[in-house]
């Protein structure tokens, strides 16, 4: 078993390492130990940090934890192939004999983890992994008042939630009443009292049955492309004035901008207040509160959206209480999933904007939230004509090198003309036409330079085709965005193949799906 930087972890030894059983059969039960866990109290965020790292899971993609992941990154990867890793950890203990220091030595891979609060046992899990990285742990869980963090790590899996009395195994094993530490639990006395744990969780099983509801976690439906959308569509906002609010559109497009930008995926509360607050005042509604825990709090209905830190539904979403409670936010996982791929994140950019921000400035809001390639088909030209009586610098750049050769035999194939409305500009000498790219090559459109990502266009189709005025449907039909009428239908030349695929993603920025 690999390590972090901190040394190995008592018990995990190199004979360990690639076999999540920890080198030894655990089909017996004799043979499996349990590890008794104190989840943590509230005033050390044990609920919070149950429900981010082993509830929630933790996203080994996003740049906070996999830079801290150091040499334990290739084996984490290999125990968690998603890439959704549920972990829990522990301080180190510096005494020389106690219960604690007992189980950080001795526990083994393939061992039962017993979660403990409020005097019951509250889920488990077996350990498919045993690391001491106290980046990765700082990173997950951040550090005490004497910065000490859970350097000691467990990888789990086959996590679930239930709630049993605990007093009764706890006393049969001479441990009082309640747990006090992390106890490690020999496979010998783990087997004397499996059954009453069992018979705890299944009522009805013998004497010691007790009639306790079981409250198992279901399984999150998993997201799909299709759900996401009509998410979008439908966001539940209040009204003012007849107009839906622009808190949760915002926030989503500021989420997708982090996404664009390759950041973290979830925010703390802070982070989230001070980005999005300037955006809400700058782009909410006229006379709209500035409320940006509106959204960090409700946008869970749009089933987008995860709120971490953060338990009870009768909490109140105060700027204070978010604060006091380390709350974090931001898209689901499996929204991020989606939203990740280049043509999801345009069709949803474009979704938002002209559903929620028809008359916004579209530049100004796409440039503010790390989306200004959005803003237009060709993309984001850093090095673009502004215009005006601006003072002028000389600078190295580079642009994108475009194929001179398949832009003459588009223009030759259709003699100039406008495959929209069939015009040709007339010039002294010939007649002018431009070359489109209907999948920008610009940033973040990475579209190819090639025949099948062209269209001959007049200048006018070519601006309205660039800034989202005109698109292409299904049916090859020209449709002007701002109300969908037919306008044309679009030119297309025998040898001309169109990839289907281009006009799709064009069409998604226009916000038609």
């Amino acid at each position: 078993m690999k390590t972090g930087d901190c040394g190995p972890l008592p018990g995990a030894g190199d004979e360990q390492a690639g076999n999540p059983d920890g080198g030894r059969s655990t089909g017996e039960a004799r043979e499996i130990q349990w590890v008794l866990q104190p989840r943590g109290t509230a005033r050390v965020r044990g609920p919070q940090h149950f429900n981010h790292s082993v509830r929630v899971g933790v996203d080994l993609s996003e740049s906070t934890y996999e830079s801290a992941l150091g040499a334990d990154a290739e084996e984490l990867r290999r125990i968690f192939p998603d890439g959704l890793a549920r972990l829990w950890g522990a301080t180190p203990d510096m005494r020389a004999k106690s219960a604690k220091v007992t189980a950080l030595r001795d526990c083994r891979i393939g061992d039962e983890l017993l979660f403990y609060a409020d005097k019951q046992f509250v889920a488990r899990a077996r350990i498919l992994g045993l690391f001491r990285n106290r980046p990765l742990a700082q990173a997950i869980w951040g550090a005490d008042d004497s910065q000490r963090t859970w350097e000691h790590i467990m990888a789990l899996g086959d996590v679930a939630e239930f709630n049993v009395p605990a007093e009764p195994v706890l006393r049969g094993l001479g441990l009082g009443p309640s747990l006090r530490s992390l106890t490690l639990v020999r496979a010998e006395d783990r087997l004397r009292f499996l059954d009453v744990l069992e018979n705890l969780e299944s009522p009805g099983q013998g004497e010691a049955a007790a009639p306790v509801a079981e409250e198992l976690t279901p399984a999150p439906k998993k997201l799909r492309r299709d759900d996401l959308f009509r998410a979008l569509a439908t966001l539940n906002t209040h009204s003012q004035k007849q107009r839906p609010s622009r808190h949760k559109p915002l926030t989503l497009l500021w989420a997708v901008g982090r996404l664009a930008e390759g950041r973290d995926r979830v925010v703390d509360w802070e982070t989230f207040k001070n980005e999005m607050g300037p955006l809400l005042k700058d782009f909410g509604l006229p006379d709209s509160r500035i409320t940006p825990e509106y959204p960090f709090w409700h946008l869970r209905s749009s089933g987008l959206w995860d709120v971490e830190g953060v338990g009870s539904e009768e909490f109140k979403p105060t700027s204070a209480a978010l604060g006091a409670a380390g709350a974090r936010a931001g898209l689901t996982r499996d929204a991020a999933r989606i939203l990740r791929k280049s043509l999801a994140r345009a069709e949803a950019v474009g979704l938002l904007c002209s559903k929620y921000f028809e008359d916004v400035d579209r530049d100004a809001l796409l440039g503010r939230v790390g989306l200004a390639g959005y803003a237009s088909a060709s993309g984001h030209n850093p090095d673009g004509e502004r215009g005006g009586p601006v003072a002028r610098r000389d600078v190295t750049s580079s642009r994108p090198e475009r194929n001179r050769e398949i832009v003459e035999t588009l223009k030759t194939m259709y003699t100039h003309e406008c495959q929209v409305c069939g015009k040709r500009v007339a010039t002294q000498f010939s007649y002018y036409s431009e070359a489109a790219h209907i999948r920008g090559i610009g940033d973040p459109h990475g579209g190819p330079d090639e025949l099948s990502n062209l269209l001959s266009l007049c200048p006018n189709h070519h601006v309205e085709f660039d800034r989202l005025a005109i698109y292409i449907d299904e049916t090859w039909a020209v449709r002007r965005n701002s109300d969908g009428a037919v306008e044309y239908q679009l030119k297309r030349h025998a040898d001309h193949v169109i990839n289907e695929d281009h006009v799709r993603y064009h069409r998604g920025l226009c916000g038609r799906l």
